[in-house]
């Protein structure tokens, strides 16, 4: 059985919102016997359509087009744009109704919620956007730090590469892990990449606010189950504890301190919701040296205790969920 895969693009789409997934069933259908899958690529009008990169994709116009099994939208700095092209929103609305899945890729959730595809639902996009998401559709349950999520026959993910992520879930599921585990290693990335959305957005947010310590980040995030005092951390960078907790301060707006436990909590949390390792073993794991530590820690930084992410990760089951749009920028 040959499975029509439709990606939906716009003008100043994010080239490899369309280019990472369709990589990825190509190779999935160079694999599988028989070939698992065609690809279309679907825009409002047909013809060239560019991207923000202004690279060009070939598109099938969505009135002369049957409709395909799995629809993916990508996103893009022509997101903006895009969600009020009605059209385009119509489309949606009537697709999703039809086709087996509707998936979205960085930005392209914003046009899945415009349409009211998310309503109720639980969703993810890139991190930058996941706040401007959820103020612009409170309908919809954000979860910023995933991957992807799965609602029902609604999938959606985080920013850009992370639409492999999502096309290789969608292939374990129509041909299997051990096919999609190939498709993996045939593109040359993880399979189940380690982390969710917080091992960039920590670093990033971090590091953009000072960059000279961007190499004492990286090193500092590969060592989080080991200690990490100031002592050690000032030593790194060849200075004193005392001058560079005052220039770490300087450069991010947080305590050397404050910034470590937050990488430790943002490494347990994804084991706490992607794994089952029990809870004591993620503390010793993740730094914290005890269950209650980390559990304060938590309670700091999220609200709530560790066993109450795990609880909800598990109710949402393999996920990782309209309103008019608030002020938002998809430059993804």
């Amino acid at each position: 059985m040959t499975r029509i895969i439709g990606i939906l693009i716009f003008p100043d789409f994010q080239l490899l919102d369309a280019a990472g997934p369709s990589s990825a069933f190509e190779a999935a259908a160079r694999l599988a016997t028989p070939p698992g899958y065609r690809l279309q690529i679907l825009a409002r009008s047909e013809g060239p359509i560019a991207s923000s990169s202004g690279v060009r994709l070939t598109a099938r116009g969505l009135a002369d087009t049957p409709l395909p099994d799995t629809l993916i939208v990508a996103g893009g700095a022509g997101t903006r744009s895009a969600v009020e092209c009605r059209a385009t929103l119509a489309f949606l609305r009537q697709a999703a109704g039809r086709v087996r899945r509707v998936a979205s890729v960085c930005s392209g959730a914003f046009l899945l919620a415009a349409a009211g595809l998310l309503d109720g639902r639980c969703a993810t996009t890139h991190w930058r956007l996941a706040a401007a998401l959820a103020r612009a559709y409170p309908q919809v349950k954000v979860s910023p730090d995933r991957i992807f999520v799965r609602d029902g026959n609604i999938w959606t993910s985080a920013g850009i590469t992370a639409g492999i992520d999502l096309a290789l879930a969608l292939i374990a599921e129509d041909l299997g892990e051990a096919l999609a585990k190939r498709t993996a290693q045939e593109l040359v990335v993880y399979y189940r990449r380690p982390g969710g959305q917080s091992q960039f957005s920590a670093l990033l947010e971090l590091d953009g606010a000072g960059g000279r310590f961007a190499p004492l980040l990286a090193w500092t995030r590969e060592r989080l189950s080991e200690p990490l005092p100031v002592e050690r951390l000032a030593g790194r960078v060849g200075m004193s504890p005392r001058h560079f907790a005052r220039a770490f301060v300087a450069a991010t707006g947080t305590t050397p301190a404050k910034a470590v436990e937050r990488m430790r909590v943002e490494l347990a949390r994804e084991r706490i919701e992607g794994g089952s390792d029990p809870i004591d073993r993620i503390a010793t794991l993740s730094g914290f040296g005890d269950a209650e530590r980390m559990r304060r820690a938590f309670i700091r930084a999220v609200g709530q205790p560790p066993q109450s992410l795990r609880r909800r990760a598990r109710a949402d089951g393999p996920t990782g969920r309209s309103a008019g749009p608030a002020s938002w920028s998809a430059n993804f």
